[in-house]
């Protein structure tokens, strides 16, 4: 049992390594697309709790990327995000009990899913960049760097230029720090900044009590609903899922942890996000995942066993049950560059797997992946990378 929980301070900087990933687009999808903070939370955390439990290792939880740009850039409703997760949920249980995913990770070669892996890095040290110099999409909605600090910049550098530049430092000193762990030092530090710097924490009337979720929040959605949410949103997730959120994941999942990864199947994490999915469903939350960049990012923070997942479950469900939808003005202390820091160390974390690759055309695969990956999307990278692979198996080609 002391081998797969573990309850210390190395294992809670861990569990907050991946906030960089989960709250942007979480209160974004809260703020601009109406989606139910309680609910939302809630299933976070108990998807957490309850995969941490099952697999017994550290298990990353994520939205689903593409859903969540899309939704938020296009100003979508909530019924459209929500058919999403119920569509996404049906797709990746037939995936998992068919056993479809283990004919896909049989054709998929290596270099693909260190292309995935690299790509996905990438992504995350550039959306971590985005943070630090107030250019992402969630702080150009909200037309300011850092929206929930009352300055802004310090002359004419912006405060979340400087936030991140000494919070990166000190994230460097104390990366492999025991004593004073990377994670929990700049997390607990964030939210003195923001405190500090002008950030209000209004829990407004009856704020802090007991709030149960409501079911179905918005109702049942529509036939047109689901329409436009299976060809808008769900076919365009689909691929980075199998992609980063299941091939690349236990890939990862078994290089960390080995022989107590082994419930860590493709199959199983098909199911593990279908059952998550279904519960965000009816909670009023957001399309949920795992995936390698998570993963990488708790590793990297010192998390390496299912304890994390416990204390970081226990710490959004237990906020979500105690303060309902004022949850969002305790998550607003935490300044955008704080999370963009700990985004650029979780996907330098991840793009480093590539390491392991020995030959031209297997790094030809994963940086024609991480290409068109930036060029376009994560799906169509892989989709490319699949084709690519399997032509470069003939011995006359060389690259």
């Amino acid at each position: 049992m002391s081998e797969k929980f573990k309850f210390n301070r190395m294992e809670l900087a861990g569990s907050l390594g991946d906030l960089g990933t989960l709250l942007p687009i979480a209160m974004a999808m809260v703020l601009i697309n109406g989606l139910d903070p309680l609910g939302l939370f809630l299933s976070i955390g108990v998807f957490f709790i309850l995969s941490g439990i099952y697999f017994g290792v550290t298990v990353p939880v994520q939205p689903m990327k593409v859903i969540g740009a899309y939704a938020i850039a296009t100003s979508m409703s909530a019924d459209q995000i929500l058919a999403s997760s119920l569509l996404m949920g049906i797709f990746l249980l037939i995936i998992g009990l068919t056993g479809a995913i283990d004919l896909i990770r049989k054709i998929t070669p290596q270099p693909v899913i260190r292309g995935v892996q690299l790509s996905t890095g990438a992504l995350l040290i550039a959306g971590g960049v985005k943070f630090i110099i107030g250019t992402s999409k969630y702080q150009t909605l909200q037309d300011a760097v850092e929206p929930y600090l009352a300055w802004q910049s310090l002359g004419p550098i912006p405060i979340s230029l400087i936030i991140g530049g000494i919070t990166a430092v000190i994230t460097l000193l104390l990366l492999d720090n025991k004593k004073f762990p990377a994670g929990l030092i700049v997390v607990l530090g964030g939210l003195v900044i923001g405190l500090v710097l002008g950030a209000r924490l209004d829990f407004g009337i009856n704020g802090i009590g007991f709030h149960l979720p409501d079911i179905l929040p918005f109702g049942f959605p529509g036939k047109a609903d689901f329409s436009f949410a299976l060809l808008a949103l769900v076919l365009p997730q689909l691929p980075m899922t199998l992609g980063n959120a299941v091939l690349a994941y236990t890939d990862l999942s078994r290089q960390y942890f080995g022989e107590r990864s082994k419930k860590v199947t493709n199959r199983k994490a098909c199911i593990s996000m279908a059952l998550a999915n279904f519960l965000s469903f009816f909670l009023g939350g957001m399309p949920l995942c795992h995936g390698a960049g998570g993963l990488a990012a708790h590793y990297r923070f010192g998390a390496r066993t299912a304890g994390s997942n416990v204390m970081i479950g226990l710490i959004f469900a237990g906020l979500a049950l105690v303060l309902g939808s004022n949850v969002m003005n305790v998550l607003n202390l935490l300044p955008m560059s704080i999370l963009g820091v700990l985004l650029v160390f979780a996907g330098s974390q991840l793009t480093l797997t590539v390491m392991d690759l020995d030959s031209r055309k297997d790094f030809f695969v994963a940086t024609l992946i991480l290409g068109i990956t930036l060029a376009s999307n994560l799906a169509a990278g892989f989709i490319a990378g699949m084709i690519t692979a399997q032509i470069l198996r003939w011995e006359k080609l060389s690259v």
